[in-house]
């Protein structure tokens, strides 16, 4: 098994009945091929019951009137005219290249397993 997060240990309130049970966990975590022990599986249990909780009550919310956001700033996208200009000089690119061998720039793989053409 590869490298595995270890959250800090939950602290925070669990409701009286919690929406999810342990063995509803243990289940999850067993299909999602997770390997919890007792203790993480109890804190497991305790945060997703304590998520679900938060999620029940804003479904509970009264929304009647509120318009939906996209961005809570007051704020705008600035769109420029899409118009062309002068390229940037070839000198002032080779300053700013990683590694440069002019005329060329090299870069990083960014597609693929990165290993080779």
């Amino acid at each position: 098994m590869g490298r595995v997060y270890r959250a800090p240990r939950y602290t925070g309130p669990v409701p009286d009945e919690p929406a999810i049970s342990r063995d509803q966990v243990e289940r999850v975590a067993r299909l999602a091929r997770l390997d919890l022990g007792p203790d993480e599986l109890d804190d497991t249990t305790a945060r997703l019951a304590a998520l679900l909780g938060y999620v029940d009550r804003l479904a509970r919310l009264d929304l009647e009137g509120v318009e939906p956001l996209s961005n809570p700033l007051d704020a705008t996208n600035r769109v420029d005219e899409d118009k062309p200009r002068d390229p940037l000089p070839t000198e002032r690119l080779m300053t700013m290249a990683p590694q440069a061998h002019p005329p060329f720039v090299k870069v990083p793989k960014v597609l693929g397993d990165g290993g080779g053409a």
